[in-house]
């Protein structure tokens, strides 16, 4: 996030929030506890309460407008990551499922190319078998 420029401030307390705002939406508070509301602001800033609502309101409107645009930032960025995980599970999940066609594909491959063998096996004898010629039996004598 871009800090507030402190340009042309000349008042102490103003130079002083403006300071405080830049600390605590960078992450990096020393007074406070770095929650980003006005009370905050104001422990962070060294000032009471009372000259961020009444006196510089300007800047409690700086402040909240920026918190609300970093919240904003904040859940995009969230439902941004949800959905990368969601993803990345489908794509593991896919990938499995690919894994385990490759292999039914295999064992399939395997059972065609055994009964294809079979098939040409069983065609060879019956060709054999058809080179040869049978003689026709005497018939039997009854007593």
């Amino acid at each position: 996030m871009t800090a507030t420029p402190l340009n042309g401030e000349t008042d102490a307390t103003r130079r002083a929030i403006i300071a405080a705002m830049n600390r605590l939406l960078a992450g990096t508070p020393k007074r406070s506890t770095g929650r980003l509301n006005v009370s905050q602001l104001a422990i962070e800033a060294d000032v009471q309460r009372w000259h961020l609502t009444h006196q510089h309101q300007d800047l409690k409107d700086l402040f909240q407008a920026r918190v609300a645009a970093d919240e904003a930032k904040r859940v995009t960025h969230v439902r941004e990551q949800d959905s990368y995980q969601e993803l990345k599970k489908k794509h593991a999940d896919l990938q499995k499922h690919a894994r385990l066609l490759e292999e039914r594909l295999q064992l399939y491959a395997t059972a065609v190319n055994l009964l294809s063998r079979e098939l040409q096996a069983v065609t060879e004898r019956t060709e054999d078998t058809a080179k040869v010629r049978f003689m026709p039996r005497r018939p039997r004598q009854l007593p």
